[in-house]
């Protein structure tokens, strides 16, 4: 039995998903920088290379994007990926809410 493939959507595929993963990355470094500069701990010239190296990742990351027309599906998949965020630390905080059941609102206790 052959296996047939549309290589162009196994391309768009992880090419979404790994830009995906590398704008979680740049948001967790942007908390980072932040927590940075409000701490008082970079000096000027630190802070002007985070802030353009930064700026130049957001560039970046919309310019391949754009190239690849994959803008949408990278914005739907990293909405999917902060819900599924947004439920766990629901259940974190509440692990009595799950499926009504006490207990079973972690998935690790089911």
């Amino acid at each position: 039995m052959a296996l047939n493939v549309d290589e162009d959507s196994l391309k768009n595929g992880v090419l979404t998903l790994v830009v995906t993963l590398v704008e979680v990355i740049q948001q967790a470094l942007e908390t980072q920088a932040l927590r940075r500069l409000e701490g008082g701990s970079l000096t000027e010239e630190e802070q002007n290379r985070l802030g353009e190296a930064l700026l130049e990742l957001d560039r970046a990351m919309e310019q391949l994007k754009n190239d690849n027309g994959i803008t949408e599906s990278v914005a739907e998949l990293h909405s999917s990926l902060d819900d599924v965020v947004d439920d766990l630390v629901r259940r974190l905080v509440d692990p009595e809410s799950g499926d009504g059941e006490p207990g079973r609102g972690l998935p690790w206790k089911r």
